[in-house]
């Protein structure tokens, strides 16, 4: 069984790999009756960087393959973490910092990151009032809200 959702995990990886890419994709025609295979995909927040995946899946990429995605947002890279070793989700997307912690915890089957899905980090700055000029040295001895607790790196 673990080794079904790790392949399927991986069919899926594959997949959305491909359609991030942008190419033409080839329309095929659906076999009503094929059986398709229950996913669930936790992400660990809803994010514009995900667009390919759920153009995706709207389009039905991922059904004309035989998968039936069900997407669910974890908000949190430990909660996708925590739902993928329950077994309530088969796939997650986060960062590799929640599989680091877990497995420098003594994980005995730590989740195995494989895939890239953005090739540039999401993280951005937004102040309140606009700062034509800004320098990171306009920073120094201000308060950042850098995110939620748990899944900021100590670097930031």
């Amino acid at each position: 069984m673990k080794i079904k959702k790790r392949l399927t995990a991986a069919a899926l990886a594959v997949l959305l790999a491909v359609t991030a890419l942008p190419a033409a994709v080839m329309a095929e025609e659906k076999d009503d009756k094929k059986q398709l295979t229950k996913v669930t995909l936790n992400e660990v927040a809803h994010s514009i960087f995900y667009a390919p995946q759920y153009v995706a899946i709207e389009k039905g990429y991922f059904a004309d393959q035989g998968l039936d995605v069900e997407l669910v947002t974890g908000f949190g890279a430990d909660k996708v973490l925590t739902a993928l070793i329950s077994g309530e989700a088969d796939i997650g997307f986060m960062g590799a910092e929640a599989s680091i912690y877990a497995y420098q915890e003594g994980a005995t089957d730590p989740a195995v990151n494989f895939a890239q899905l953005t090739q540039r980090a999401g993280n951005f700055l937004v102040a309140r009032e606009e700062m034509p000029d800004f320098q990171w040295s306009d920073l120094k001895g201000k308060k950042v809200l850098g995110g939620r607790k748990g899944v900021v790196h100590k670097s930031m």
